[in-house]
């Protein structure tokens, strides 16, 4: 056996992934922010790799989860949906080798359609319930009085929320409570393993039990703001005061120190088995959200800004010292990275690079650039300097989808043929890059009811020096630099087989 099968060598054994959603890389004490208390993961900073520059591709949740499991970019095929017919999530590799897989996650989309067969190759799988979107509960505990949700309808939280009556019975202290506990009783019972702990929290409902509720506002007076508003111009547009936006800052706040506690019990499991001497340990997040910045909330459709696209990475391996990072790095590099860690290959053609190499000093780099974006968007290229994000040259078509699984994300506002429109006749047999199976290729036109993520509005072009401009504020789209940055975009998306009617819609045929 090679040491990547085994586990001999110099190769961790097993790997513990701690996914959380929603995590905002500049308050988090190791990447500089003073703004919440985040001990915990300040304490696995202290002994892993930082990366400073690492990035989103695939957006929003469930493709952010396809980039990191399945390790191929989906934002540019389609919207949003479940692991297809010519591809495995790499559990489904691990399981042929052995190795045993643990999912324990509280993550509604997981459950949903367009999300549902991601688990289903796990070894075992453990759902904690009540988040968000869960339906769990048909009827709410009449003690909870609810909360203000801006531009919400009812949703499946009011009904849950009742029945949370202490922390512990939360959903994320819930999930990381089982992670660790599972560690507890399974870590040395098995030859080799993948623990996945997919946690919903910090995402919204901003909700939490005191003291964590009022930690960070404590003059607030009423009801606790747990829902912001996806909204671009929140406080401009009057959606809401400035005096609520600190609110509903600061409940996000409370959200992140509370997960931050329970992310310690995980650290401490650790710590009590000794399992850093054979052990890789991944923190990571899907992206992060909009808090006021640009005074931007939630996630609406406005190009992927820092605050959401530049994310967190922090990797603890047995035989590297902690340090950091500055290599150019993106999610699907997750997956090939887990993927030499266990000595397995994927079937369908991937598009991420291994982060052990970096770790080790063996290589400066692993890629000169990245795309990230949300399907029917603005495509977003990013090398070491610059972000240029590129809309549609006119009208925002063609719109193509090519998938085997019909299916997108469940709004809970929008019926399912709104939320994503059947095939019809425009519809033909295509391959997808690397695979020989027949797959469904749908266009759409200007005309056309399209695909819930593409109903949105753009602002022209936008080109960013993130050397000399982190902020973001100098947009040199238009400038001479943007025909260069236009033609490496051009390029990227030849070199990945993005489909022809994506260079048609971004005017770069």
């Amino acid at each position: 056996m090679t040491n990547a099968e085994d586990g001999t060598g110099d190769q961790p054994r097993n790997a513990v992934v701690i996914l959380l959603d929603s995590l905002n890389r500049h308050m988090i004490g190791a990447y500089g922010g003073r703004e919440f208390a985040t001990p915990n993961l300040d304490r696995f900073a202290a002994r892993s790799t930082r990366f400073t520059r690492h990035f989103t591709g695939s957006l929003p949740c469930m493709p952010a989860r396809h980039d990191i499991l399945c390790g191929a970019l989906d934002f540019l095929w389609r919207p949003w949906g479940s692991v297809e017919l010519w591809e495995d999530a790499i559990t489904y590799e691990l399981r042929k080798k052995g190795v045993v897989t643990q999912l324990i996650s509280d993550h509604p989309h997981l459950f949903e359609t367009g999300g549902e067969n991601y688990h289903v190759d796990f070894t075992a799988w453990d759902y904690q319930r009540g988040h968000e979107g869960d339906p769990w509960k048909t009827r709410p505990d009449p003690s909870w009085a609810g909360a203000p949700n801006f531009m919400r309808k009812h949703m499946p939280y009011d009904d849950s929320r009742g029945y949370f009556r202490g922390e512990e019975d939360f959903p994320g202290p819930r999930t990381m409570g089982a992670a660790a506990r599972w560690l507890n009783e399974n870590a040395g019972h098995h030859g080799r393993f993948m623990l996945f702990v997919d946690e919903f929290d910090p995402h919204e409902p901003f909700d939490t039990p005191e003291p964590y509720a009022s930690m960070y506002d404590p003059d607030w007076e009423g009801a606790h703001l747990i829902w912001p508003p996806y909204v671009n111009g929140g406080i401009e547009k009057s959606v809401i005061t400035e005096r609520q936006a600190r609110q509903i800052r600061a409940s996000y706040g409370g959200k992140l120190t509370m997960i931050d506690k329970w992310f310690g019990k995980i650290l401490d499991e650790l710590d009590a088995k000794d399992l850093w001497k054979d052990t890789l340990v991944i923190l990571c997040t899907d992206h992060g959200h909009y808090l006021g910045e640009k005074d931007i909330w939630g996630k609406p459709g406005v190009p992927v800004y820092e605050p959401l696209g530049h994310i967190p990475l922090m990797i603890a391996h047995p035989d590297v010292a902690p340090g950091t990072c500055d290599a150019l790095t993106t999610s699907v590099d997750l997956f090939a990275t887990l993927a030499e860690l266990f000595g397995v290959e994927a079937r369908q053609r991937t598009h991420g690079r291994s982060l052990l190499p970096l770790m080790r000093k063996e290589k400066p780099g692993i890629r000169d650039w990245l795309l990230t974006g949300v399907w029917g968007r603005e495509v977003h290229y990013i090398d070491n300097r610059f972000k240029y994000a590129r809309g549609p040259a006119g009208d925002n078509a063609p719109l193509t989808m090519m998938s085997n699984r019909w299916s997108t994300m469940p709004t809970h506002f929008l019926t399912r043929e709104q939320e994503l429109p059947l095939p019809d006749d425009r519809a033909f047999l295509d391959r997808m890059p690397g695979s020989g199976v027949p797959v469904i290729h749908q266009q759409w036109d200007r005309d056309d009811p399209v695909p819930f993520w593409a109903r949105t509005r753009f602002a022209g072009h936008h080109l960013y020096d993130l050397t000399e401009d982190p902020a973001e504020e100098r947009n040199l789209a238009g400038t001479s630099a943007e025909a260069d940055l236009a033609e490496r975009l051009r390029a990227a998306l030849v070199e990945i087989e993005a489909p022809k009617s994506q260079l048609e819609r971004l005017g770069l045929n």
